[in-house]
């Protein structure tokens, strides 16, 4: 049964990732005008906007550790 809460987890986190991806060109598009640095721009911060997603993912686990 853990399993199966684990994969629609899992599945949900898919959701994010057009959301992270569309975010994260918009915001790349409203500094630059050529096309190499908005994807360079972009990466940057789709990587950023993830890895704060990791960060608040780590921090739920540990203070819902014991419950």
């Amino acid at each position: 049964m853990a399993a199966f809460f684990l994969f629609a987890a899992i599945a949900q986190i898919w959701y994010s990732v057009p959301l992270v991806v569309s975010v994260s060109l918009v915001y790349a598009a409203t500094r630059h005008e050529a096309m190499q640095p908005i994807l360079v721009h972009a990466a940057r911060t789709a990587a950023w906007i993830a890895g704060f997603m990791v960060l608040v993912f780590v921090v739920q686990r540990v203070a819902t550790w014991g419950l």
